[in-house]
């Protein structure tokens, strides 16, 4: 059974930060692969500045292809939206039924976990890894087994950041991986910021 952590996110755009988690995970987390599942709208945020879908998809597919434990998925794109994840794992359990997933979510998701819809049904049926994240205090109930707080390093980057700081004419290269500053750099993603 291949054992595969679902990172899903808007990556808008993906950076430094996404990628570093995701690899401290693959290498100390015992998961075989992580895939990168690119939200196409979370239903808890506003579209606004959310790039184009096929782009995010690109900027993430240019950023991880050196490294073959990471995978691109833009499986959420097939199906109903908005997405849920509760919709999105036992689409993947169905499609999938050769790999054991995990969901990957930070301390800031997790403080709102009970306004996921059928948020029972993930933490009892699906295993579940949160990752700390500054000012936010884990704690996991037993009744909650699934659920495993990961001593993973705190590394605060958002993409709100990197797109403010661009808008802003800051150079911030080494917050993003080069082929995503050069998606960045372009008059395409320019045009949609």
């Amino acid at each position: 059974m291949i054992r595969t952590g679902i990172f899903s996110g808007s990556f808008n755009p993906v950076h430094i930060g996404h990628l570093a988690l995701a690899n401290w995970l693959c290498e100390f987390e015992s998961l075989d692969e992580i895939w990168f599942l690119v939200t196409p709208q979370n239903p808890l945020k506003t579209k606004t500045g959310l790039l184009d879908d096929q782009l995010r998809l690109e900027m993430l597919q240019a950023a991880i292809e050196e490294y073959p434990r990471f995978q691109v998925s833009d499986f959420e794109f097939h199906l109903p939206r908005p997405s849920y994840t509760i919709d999105t794992l036992k689409a993947l359990q169905q499609t999938y039924p050769g790999r054991a997933f995990s969901f990957i979510m930070g301390a800031d998701n997790w403080a709102i976990i009970t306004r996921w819809k059928e948020y029972e049904q993930i933490l009892h049926n699906f295993p579940v890894l949160v990752y700390p994240r500054l000012n936010y205090e884990i704690s996991v109930p037993s009744d909650f087994p699934l659920v495993r707080i990961v001593d993973a390093p705190v590394i605060e980057i958002s993409s709100t950041f990197i797109r403010d700081s661009f808008s802003a004419g800051k150079d911030v290269r080494f917050f993003l991986p080069e082929p995503v500053r050069k998606y960045f750099l372009s008059e395409e993603v320019r045009s949609k910021k």
